[in-house]
C-alpha cells in the first residue's frame, strides 16, 4: 500500500487528488496539510468528502510527516514549492511536484518567466519531467517528478508524433488553447468572478504565458532540435477542461489518413491517449485522465486538436499516474 501525503490539500488540485486516492485500491491517504488559515477537517473544507474521508488538514510538520508517508503530492504554488520540496526529499519521501519550479531546466528562463530566483538548483537538475507517454522509463527511477503544466500536457501530446518523426517544420508551430475557469485556482479574483466570466471568453498572457518555455523545452527534447512555439491561451465560461488547436507546417505533403495512422501507431499502447475520428470536446474528457486527439490536414497545414481535463490529466490524475509508475503499480489504478 502506498502511503500518500498531500501538501497544499485545500486547493482544487488537492481536492482532485483526494478524490482519486479514495478510489485507489493500492494507496491510502495518511496526511493532509495546508496553510494554517486553510486548515480544518477535510470534509468541512470540501463537503463532498463527508462520510468518505475524515482526516484533518493541518499545518505542515516535517517531524510528524517523516516515516508516515511514502510519497508527497506537492500541490503548492509556483515559487513556493521549491522551499518545501528539499525538506520532503530529506524526510525520505518521493515527491510529485505540481508547480513549475522543477519543470524548466534552464534556471535563467525560469527566473525570467516567474520573476524569482530559483533556490533549489540541485534538485532542479535531478527532477524528471512527468509526462508518462514520453518519459516513462526516466520516471521509474526518479525521486522527484516535475508534474507537467496543464496546457503543455495537451499541446505536447498533440504534437509529439509529428516532432518525433520529423514531419513538420519546427520554427512555426502555433498552439491556440482554451481552458476552463478552474485553471485560475480556487482563490477568487474579480477577473474570474461569475458576472465577468459568464457568457464571456478572453485571451490572456499574450506572448508571455509561463507555459510557453515549458512547451518549447519539451518539444525540442522530442524533436532533437530547437522548436519555436507561439502559444496563445484563452479562458472560457466552463469549469474544467482544455481544448488545444495546434497548427503546423508539414515538410512534405501528407493526409489525414496518414496522420491518423501515425498517431495510432505512436500511442497504440498508451492507456490514456485516444485517437479520435473527429475533433474532441472538453465534455468528452471531463473528470477523466484521458487525452483525446484528432490529427488532420486543412489547406495543406497539419492541424491537431486535443482535449484534456485540466484538473485530472493536466494535474492530479497525471500526478497519480506518475505515482503509480514510481511504485511499480498498474498505471491505471485510481484513474478509471
Amino acid at each position: 500500500m502506498i502511503r500518500v501525503a498531500i501538501i497544499g490539500a485545500s486547493g482544487y488540485t488537492g481536492a482532485e487528488s483526494i478524490e482519486i486516492i479514495l478510489r485507489h485500491s493500492q494507496a491510502e491517504l495518511v496526511y493532509l496539510s495546508a496553510l494554517p488559515d486553510e486548515c480544518g477537517q477535510v470534509d468541512e473544507i470540501f463537503p463532498q468528502f463527508k462520510g468518505r474521508c475524515g482526516l484533518p488538514v493541518e499545518p505542515l510538520d516535517f517531524d510528524k510527516l517523516k516515516g508516515k508517508a511514502d510519497v508527497a503530492l506537492c500541490c503548492l504554488p509556483h515559487k513556493v514549492s521549491m522551499e518545501f520540496v528539499p525538506k520532503l526529499l530529506d524526510a525520505g519521501l518521493k515527491v510529485v511536484d505540481f508547480s513549475a519550479d522543477y519543470r524548466i531546466k534552464d534556471r535563467s528562463i525560469y527566473e525570467k518567466f516567474y520573476g524569482v530566483k530559483h533556490t533549489d538548483t540541485a534538485n532542479l537538475e535531478k527532477a524528471v519531467y512527468g509526462l508518462p507517454e514520453l518519459f516513462r522509463r526516466e520516471i521509474k527511477g526518479a525521486d522527484l517528478i516535475a508534474n507537467p503544466g496543464c496546457y503543455p500536457t495537451g499541446a505536447i501530446l498533440a504534437v509529439a508524433p509529428l516532432l518525433k518523426e520529423g514531419i513538420v517544420e519546427t520554427d512555426s508551430i502555433i498552439v491556440n488553447a482554451v481552458t476552463g475557469v478552474s485553471g485560475a485556482g480556487r482563490n477568487p479574483t474579480s477577473k474570474f468572478h461569475f458576472p465577468n466570466m459568464n457568457e464571456n471568453l478572453f485571451a490572456y498572457g499574450i506572448g508571455t504565458h509561463r507555459h510557453m518555455p515549458e512547451m518549447e523545452q519539451t518539444a525540442s527534447q522530442i524533436a532533437g532540435t530547437d522548436v519555436k512555439i507561439l502559444f496563445q491561451p484563452h479562458v472560457g465560461p466552463f469549469d474544467r477542461g482544455i481544448l488545444s488547436s495546434v497548427y503546423c507546417q508539414p515538410k512534405t505533403k501528407t493526409s489525414g489518413e496518414k496522420l491518423s495512422k501515425l498517431y495510432r501507431d505512436f500511442y497504440g499502447a498508451e492507456p490514456f491517449v485516444q485517437i479520435c475520428e473527429a475533433a474532441p470536446a472538453v465534455k468528452d474528457v471531463a473528470g477523466t485522465n484521458y487525452c483525446h486527439i484528432f490529427p488532420t490536414c486543412v489547406k495543406g497545414m497539419v492541424v491537431v486538436f486535443s482535449a484534456i481535463d485540466n484538473l485530472v490529466k493536466g494535474a492530479s490524475g497525471q500526478a497519480i499516474q506518475n505515482m503509480n509508475i514510481l511504485f511499480g503499480k498498474e498505471e491505471k489504478l485510481g484513474l478509471e
